[in-house]
């Protein structure tokens, strides 16, 4: 457990523990991409695979300004998103409709990671980190982009074609709907 005394030890401690998610990301995204079967959600997470690589080098950019080693603190919220998502690899089911729980599993990992992001921004500048402020700064850009991404890929096709796949499931049958109870 790492002293918290001061406001630098808070952020070194957050920002060691962002680089891992980061880390933990890159091992698992590609599975995900390779199990997702709409090509549009497969072009986006692989468009954020890319990013992240380069999330990797803002942050050991960051370390390298602060003159600390560029070393993880092992990220255990990141960790238990990742193995719910991992869970997912192994359920079958309806291709959109995993899709759409793809996508739902990703926005996890991302809103996890802009929360992270705007702490260690908050921080940065408190403490006058302004060059290391700007890499945390394009790391969040990043991940807000790809979290509406995600967004519009669910809401414009994945979505409809999962509620698609549900109907066809259920051969054009009424299905009960559950109403609301006052």
């Amino acid at each position: 457990m790492a002293d918290l005394q001061t406001l630098h030890q808070l952020f070194e401690d957050e920002l060691r523990d962002v680089y891992d998610a980061e880390r933990q990301i890159l091992k698992a995204l590609p599975r995900i991409i390779d199990a997702a079967s709409d090509d549009g959600l497969r072009d986006a997470l692989n468009k954020h695979l890319d990013e992240t690589r380069g999330h990797v080098d803002r942050l050991e950019q960051a370390f390298e300004l602060l003159e600390l080693k560029a070393r993880g603190k092992h990220c255990a919220g990141m960790e238990g998103i990742l193995d719910e998502g991992r869970a997912l690899l192994e359920q079958d089911g309806a291709d959109a409709v995993l899709d759409a729980a793809f996508i739902a599993s990703c926005q996890r990992v991302e809103h996890y990671e802009i929360t992270a992001y705007g702490s260690l921004m908050a921080w940065a500048k408190s403490l006058g980190y302004s060059e290391a402020l700007g890499l945390l700064k394009a790391n969040e850009a990043e991940e807000k982009a790809a979290d509406a991404t995600l967004t519009k890929l669910a809401e414009s096709t994945i979505n409809r074609q999962a509620r698609a796949a549900e109907d066809e499931r259920h051969d054009g049958q009424p299905r009960k709907h559950l109403s609301a109870r006052r």
